[in-house]
Parts: C-alpha cells; structure tokens; sequence
C-alpha cells in the first residue's frame, strides 16, 4: 500500500502541487509585505515630512508629499549657531574612535581570556561577566566624578578613553566564545615555530576572527551614533555637540520647534549608519566564507 501511494505521488505532475501552494504562498508573502510596510511606515513619513512645506507636515499622514519643499535641508544644516556639518563630524570622530577603542582593546581581552593561562582567570572572567548585570546609572555618578577631577567633562575623552581600556563587557565575552571555537591545534603550532603570544594574536586569530571583528564594529558604531545619554552628560559646548544633542536643538518647549529641519536632519542622520552597515555586511559575508575554508 505504501509503494502505491509513492508511485502514485511521484506520478503526479508537480504542476498540481505547485498550483496548490501558490495560494498560500502569495498569502504569506502578501502578510510578509504588509508588516513590512507598517514597519517602515514611520521612516518613509519622516523622510516625505522632510520634503514636505512647513504647514503641511502635521496636516497629513500620506507619504506623498502635495509639493516638494527642500528649503528644510537648508535650514536645518544651517539654522543654528553651529552648522550641522560640526555635529557630524563630531559623531563621526566619536564614533570611528569608539570603533577603533572596542576592537583592539575587547579582542586582546578576549584573547587573553580565551587562550593564556594565568592565575585567577575564570575568577577575574566571572568579575567581566557580572559587569553586564550593572546598570550604567549606578556608575554613572562616580564616573562623572573621575572625570570631573581629570578635566575631561565638555570633552570627548570619557566617551573615547574608556572605550581603549575594554569597557565592553558584551563584546569581550562574545569575542571570548568565538575564540574558543578556533582549533588550538593552530596554536600549538605556531608556538612550535617560534610564534609568541603577540604573534598568533595577530597573525592568526585576528585574521580568523573577522566576523566577530565586523560584529563588534557595527554594533559598536550604530551604538555611539545614535547615544543621547553619554553626550548629554558630558557635553556642554555646543561647539562638542553629536548628532544627537543637535537634533534636540531644533525643539523647544518654550518658543518655536523647527519640525521641517529637525525631519531633514534626522533623515541625513541615517545615511552614515546605512552605508556603514552595508559595507561592514559586507565583510562580514566574505570574513565567514574564508573562515571557513581556512580552518
């Protein structure tokens, strides 16, 4: 009876099946569509509101614009004290820096964690570990207190420095398992050689740790870009402003808001993260194919 209903299925043409599936395929995907749509339903407002004329950006919840009004642009970039060119380039600088601070000081923490032996290390590894459980405001006040006392608050140094000193404890531990998971053969081998610490670091887990690497990067870079909190706190010259900071300008509770600038500016704000994504995307498909065919 089996070996009939086999036959029976493998005789039938697969026009009759692929006909059965195309309804709830073109269901699903149409469901797939609409949540989609209402997902970036508030994106494509701020950036039609971005084009829209002053008195019509509240008047309407259409995506299509009545007329196309880019004198927002202008205003926005220009409308302050300072341009909003400082503001990014201040977020960038930040940014790159806070970059550069996560990778090299998270992997050589990873590193040490993941392949040298040294005394009390799954204790000072559960210490790292118990830092992700603090709240950020419970340090908040002795940090600021620090800098405070070194003359760095109104600069960009505690948002950079800490950054160098391995602050991350997410990163580190996330470094830590992809670590674990290189053949320690590869160690062992290099150590045979004549390779020191420094060298297989450098020669051999950085190069075979490029996904992690990219991982790191864009969370690092996405994280930085879009933090109101740390520069609110430090930050007191307009001068040092992010992006972020910037964009608070443009509302005011106790006079006019600049609701056409502050659309346009938020809609410029997204440019960096998306290219940056998109190249990190990148690296990171080609870091996980040539990872693999190394090991």
């Amino acid at each position: 009876m089996t070996e009939m209903t086999a036959s029976v299925t493998a005789a039938r043409p697969p026009s009759d099946i692929t006909k059965r599936s195309l309804p709830a395929s073109l269901i699903i995907h149409a469901l797939l569509i609409a949540a989609s749509l209402l997902m970036l339903y508030p994106l494509l407002w701020m950036v039609s509101a971005s084009v829209r004329p002053e008195n019509e950006i509240f008047s309407s919840t259409s995506l299509i614009p009545s007329s196309i009004d880019l004198s927002s642009y202008a205003r926005g970039w220009v409308g302050l004290d300072v341009s909003f060119g400082r503001f990014f380039w201040n977020s960038l600088v930040i940014s790159l820096l806070v970059v550069t601070g996560n990778v090299i000081a998270c992997s050589l923490t990873a590193f040490a964690f993941a392949r040298l032996r040294f005394a009390g290390r799954n204790f000072w590894f559960a210490i790292m570990l118990g830092t992700l459980m603090i709240p950020y405001h419970v340090t908040l006040i002795p940090q600021y207190v620090l800098f405070l006392n070194l003359g760095w608050v109104n600069t960009i140094l505690p948002l950079v420095v800490p950054k160098f000193l391995a602050s991350d404890a997410f990163f580190i531990f996330l470094m830590v398992q992809f670590f674990r998971g290189i053949p320690r053969e590869l160690d062992e081998a290099a150590m045979m050689d004549g390779c020191s610490a420094w060298r297989i670091y450098w020669k051999i887990m950085l190069p075979l740790s490029l996904p992690v690497l990219a991982t790191a990067a864009i969370f690092s870079f996405i994280w930085t870009w879009d933090d109101f909190f740390g520069p609110l706190i430090y930050l007191n010259d307009m001068n040092t402003y992010t992006i972020q900071l910037g964009l608070r300008t443009f509302v005011d509770s106790t006079s006019a808001s600049d609701w056409g600038g502050l659309f346009a500016m938020s809609t410029l704000t997204l440019v960096p993260v998306f290219f940056f994504f998109l190249f990190f995307q990148r690296l990171l498909i080609e870091g996980i194919a040539t990872t693999g065919m190394k090991r």
